[in-house]
């Protein structure tokens, strides 16, 4: 399979190979004719100031004087071309050739080709009948009287290997700098092509690293972020960084949950195998039934609790579970089922709540999980006699639920991961045994799947959450 390295490649070099192929083109077909174009300006020049000159000799001595061929055969070796002149009928009686006998004296020019040069339009590539042993390029002017008659014709011509010498010799630089041109842009071409193509084979071997379970790897940011390129680089990272977070998430969930089942599941079997076996006394049978219940319950509620969390993430995809209903009303709903443990730990409970009807639209049985997690979780951490304030609030088209207790504070490292399924930080180790470090990821799933969020602050001994809810409309 080809790369897009060499793919790039060979388009970008065909596509300058044609620019070339028809700058070319163009610069040799219209440079060719603009030489031609003005040595026939230049020959025409020169034919009709023969012209003048002839006619000016032909008042006082014949065209065959040896003045006007003087004359002739100066402008002739200044300019570079051949001149002859022709009398009325087109024997040629006047050359520039500087031999004593030029072999052109007497030669008849056909009467076709002087009836073209009467106007002085003649500009042509002819021999001119045989007067020359090859094609020439010739211009040609009639030698006027003072009484406008035609007196004979001045004919100015060139060698067509005279007249493009010099533009063979350009074009042969030309061409030789137009290669080493071509060749520098199609080594920049493949400079620029390998560069454009190395992030890309970065990314083909980090992902064939992925596939291997090797989350390790990153592509060197060396592009502009804000380009393509960059942006591409930059989320690719980034998607890197999330497969090894999820990775990792992925190992201490499978780690913790094969803890949280091994323990009750070793204690189950344990005990049963001792009664089973006689080990255990008849007479303390009971109290290890009793230990039996309580490891069976602890699995109910993991698995209760697991089970919500996929029932939550399906939810996030049904929006037609999704009401307007008072949260206001919804939070001292909530608040009222927590009266008895709120009581027993001698809690102060202030909720602040605004006096009318805060409407908002989400899932209702949904957020009443959520509150009631954040409550429970609340009054379990809250120190003996502190305060539990509950703060509801709308501000920008939200709104806003605070969940604030006294309490000891969370360690800074653990903030981050507080929401992480089954993370247990020290805090809530020394004061739920039982929990399963799933009540809060639960509570982040319910708010995402609601495009909202929640925050954690915890210091000097103080806990609140935020979250919000859009307003209904």
């Amino acid at each position: 399979m080809k790369s897009i390295y060499l793919r790039n490649f060979v388009a970008i070099a065909a596509l300058v190979s044609i620019c070339f192929l028809i700058i070319a083109l163009s610069f040799v077909g219209l440079g060719r004719q603009y030489l031609i174009g003005e040595y026939y300006k230049s020959m025409e020049r020169s034919a009709e100031e023969v012209a003048r000159t002839a006619s000016a000799v032909s008042q006082t001595a014949s065209l065959d004087s040896w003045i006007l061929r003087m004359n002739v055969a100066s402008l002739a070796n200044a300019v570079g071309d051949h001149i002859f002149v022709t009398d009325a009928q087109g024997r040629i009686c006047c050359c520039s050739d500087r031999e004593p006998v030029c072999e052109h004296i007497g030669t008849v020019v056909p009467e076709q080709i002087l009836r073209q040069a009467e106007d002085g339009t003649l500009e042509m590539r002819s021999d001119l009948g045989g007067v020359f042993r090859g094609r020439r390029y010739v211009k040609a002017a009639p030698i006027l009287s003072p009484k406008g008659e035609i007196e004979g014709y001045v004919f100015v011509s060139n060698p067509t290997g005279s007249m493009l010498g010099a533009w063979t010799t350009f074009l042969t630089v030309a061409a030789g700098i137009a290669v080493v041109v071509f060749g520098i842009a199609l080594g920049a071409t493949m400079l620029y092509t390998r560069h454009m193509a190395r992030p890309l084979d970065e990314m083909a071997a980090a992902s064939r690293k992925f596939a291997r379970g090797d989350f390790s790897v990153r592509v060197k940011q060396t592009e502009d972020p804000t380009d393509e390129m960059g942006a591409l680089i930059e989320s690719f990272n980034k998607m890197a960084d999330s497969l090894e977070q999820a990775e990792k998430r992925r190992s201490e969930f499978i780690a913790n949950i094969s803890h949280e089942l091994r323990t009750p599941m070793t204690t189950i079997s344990g005990f049963a195998d001792g009664i089973l076996d006689g080990t255990i006394p008849p007479e303390q049978q009971r109290k290890y039934l009793r230990s039996i219940r309580d490891e069976t319950r602890r699995l109910s509620r993991l698995v209760r609790e697991m089970l919500s969390v996929s029932q939550a993430k399906a939810r996030a995809n049904n929006p037609a579970a999704r009401c307007n209903f008072d949260l206001t009303e919804l939070m001292l709903q909530t608040l009222l089922s927590f009266e008895s443990r709120a009581t027993k730990k001698d809690l102060d409970v202030d909720p602040q709540l605004p006096d009318e009807h805060l409407m908002v639209h989400a899932d209702k049985d949904a957020i009443t999980q959520v509150i009631y997690n954040l409550l429970d979780n609340a009054v379990k951490f809250s120190e003996k006699g502190s305060c539990l304030v509950l703060r509801l609030y709308k501000d920008n088209g939200k709104a806003y639920v605070s969940i604030k207790d006294r309490g000891e504070t969370i360690p800074p490292e653990d903030l981050p991961f507080i929401f992480d399924r089954f993370h247990k930080s020290d805090r809530s180790r020394s004061l739920d045994k039982d929990g399963m470090g799933l009540g809060l990821y639960l509570v982040k799933t319910i708010l995402n799947s609601h495009d909202e969020d929640i925050a954690v602050k915890s210091e000097n001994g103080e806990t609140e959450f935020v979250f919000t809810l859009p307003l209904a409309t």
